[in-house]
């Protein structure tokens, strides 16, 4: 992967109506309820998370789609679609699971008549090494956190603030790859160099 520009995670993970039941805290004696429509309406989010291969210095980026229902292949290419667009006449490698519709034949298709982009594929069973899935725990246990929205554009709104949040703090998307254990051809991100 060295002579890749962008080394990019992508995963996705789902919102619904029903809200992520957290701990907090509150006064004791007086146990908070949380009301909520028993509704099973659902969005997708996709996020793609990149490092730059031989120059860290440049920052991780994050981009972020959300939809309703679930994806599909026609879909993920769609992301993808999005993804060329950001990352504009730069070479990327797109790091992501096994899911069937990463790997459909539509997709490989599709894959194969782009010059600006390679696929890797995480070894089965190994969330752990998608810094992705340590975003999504962040949002999911902070703006997503005992939300109980009345309509699917609450949990998509929130989701958003949290991605704001994740972007605006240039030391989170670098922690996500930290604590995989993975490294992208540098020791030391800028922001976790030992020097500091």
């Amino acid at each position: 992967m060295n002579t890749r520009a962008w080394i990019v995670f992508l995963d996705e993970s789902g919102v619904s109506l029903l809200p992520q039941i957290h701990r907090t805290y509150w006064p004791r004696g007086r146990t908070p309820l949380l009301r909520h429509r028993l509704n099973w309406k659902r969005a997708s989010m996709a996020g793609a998370l990149g490092y730059h291969s031989t120059n860290p210095d440049r920052g991780a980026r994050l981009r972020f789609h959300l939809k309703p229902g679930s994806y599909d292949t026609a879909g993920l290419i769609e992301v993808l679609e999005q993804i060329k667009v950001f990352y504009h006449g730069e070479r990327v490698a797109l790091v992501w699971d096994g899911l069937s519709a990463h790997w459909s034949r539509a997709m490989r298709a599709w894959v194969a008549e782009q010059d600006w982009l390679t696929l890797e594929r995480l070894p089965a069973y190994a969330p752990q090494l998608n810094p992705v899935e340590l975003l999504w725990s962040s949002l999911k246990k902070r703006e997503l956190a005992n939300l109980a929205g009345d309509h699917l554009a609450d949990v998509a709104d929130a989701a958003e603030q949290g991605i704001h949040r994740i972007n605006h703090n240039p030391q989170l998307p670098w922690s996500f790859l930290a604590h995989t254990g993975l490294t992208i051809d540098t020791p030391h991100p800028p922001n976790l160099r030992k020097d500091q």
